[in-house]
């Protein structure tokens, strides 16, 4: 299972709503982040989230059993370790 935790604050919600369209992700709260998981890899678009560079490059807080292998101006992909 690879996850990814993001802060709960508004300017990360884009990114956490994108990674909900995937059917295989799975979306629920630990404490005061959002844990996105899949079975799976995980790839969200960051232009489909409207997210500017800064926060794009900041919204990771966290990662479980994965690592990023693209995490560019275009989209951030997620896998297992």
């Amino acid at each position: 299972m690879t996850a990814l935790f993001v802060l709960d604050v508004p300017e990360n919600r884009p990114v956490v709503v994108q990674a909900g369209q995937s059917p295989t992700v799975t979306i629920d709260r630990v404490g005061p982040y959002f844990r996105i998981s899949a079975p799976g890899p995980i790839v969200i678009d960051r232009r489909a989230t409207g997210c500017r560079h800064a926060v794009w490059y900041s919204s990771v807080a966290g990662l479980i059993d994965a690592v990023i292998t693209q995490w560019d101006k275009d989209a951030m992909r997620l896998e297992a370790r």
